[in-house]
C-alpha cells in the first residue's frame, strides 16, 4: 500500500492560506487562516483529507491597511465572523496536523502554498508572538504551487492555473482563506497525481 511518508521524504503536505492586513508579517494583522491536510488513497493518489479554517482577532497593536480589506473583502465588523485569537487559531490547525503526522509516520508538515514565503512568514511570526511550542511545520521548507502551476500549465496566477487544470473557479469567492486554500490544494493534488500517471512516481 502506498504511503505518503515515502512520497515526500517524510514530509506531510499541508496547504495553507493566510489573509492579512498588509505585507509585513511582524507588524500587520493575520485576519484569516485555513489549512487543507493532504492524504494519499490506496492507489497513491493525493486528495484533501480535512479542511480547517478560522477568522482571527488582530493582535494588540496590529496594523491593518484598508486597501488589504478592500482587496480581500474582509469585514471586521461582520457579526457572523466570530474571530478567535491567534493562539487558538494555531492550535485548531496544529493539533490535527500533529495527529496526521503520527498516523502517517511523517516527520514534519511542509507548508504548501501559492507563493508560500508570504504565508510562512506570517505563520512563523504568529508562532513567535504567542510563543507556540509545538509547531509541526518545517520552519523554512515549502512547496510552491505557483512554480508547479508554471511547470504543469504555463500559469503562475492561482486563478489561471486552477482553470487550466480544469478545476472550477468562482472569482466572487476568491481571497477568502478557506476558498483559496481548497483551490490551491486541488491544484497541488491534480499536478502531483498527473505526474504520477506520467512517470509512475
Amino acid at each position: 500500500m502506498p504511503r505518503i511518508s515515502e512520497r515526500f521524504r517524510g514530509f506531510l503536505p499541508v496547504v495553507v492560506d493566510i489573509e492579512t492586513g498588509g505585507f509585513n508579517a511582524k507588524t500587520d494583522a493575520m485576519l484569516e487562516i485555513a489549512a487543507c491536510i493532504i492524504c494519499m488513497d490506496d492507489f497513491g493518489r493525493l486528495k484533501i483529507a480535512e479542511t480547517i479554517s478560522a477568522n482571527i482577532v488582530p493582535f494588540q497593536g496590529a496594523r491593518i491597511d484598508p486597501r488589504s480589506l478592500e482587496f480581500t473583502g474582509i469585514n471586521l465588523d461582520d457579526p457572523d465572523r466570530n474571530p478567535i485569537d491567534e493562539k487558538e487559531a494555531l492550535r485548531n490547525i496544529f493539533l490535527p496536523v500533529r495527529q496526521e503526522l503520527r498516523a502517517t509516520d511523517c516527520q514534519r508538515a511542509v507548508l504548501v502554498g501559492h507563493n508560500p514565503a508570504f504565508d510562512l512568514s506570517f505563520l512563523n511570526a504568529a508562532i513567535e508572538r504567542v510563543d507556540y511550542k509545538r509547531n509541526p511545520f518545517h520552519p523554512f521548507s515549502t512547496f510552491d504551487t505557483a512554480t508547479l502551476g508554471g511547470l504543469a500549465f504555463g500559469q503562475t496566477v492561482l486563478a489561471r492555473a486552477v482553470q487550466a487544470a480544469a478545476i472550477d473557479w468562482d472569482e466572487s469567492s476568491a481571497h477568502s482563506a478557506e476558498y483559496d486554500t481548497v483551490k490551491t490544494a486541488e491544484l497541488f493534488c491534480t499536478i502531483v497525481n498527473r505526474w504520477k500517471i506520467l512517470t509512475g512516481m
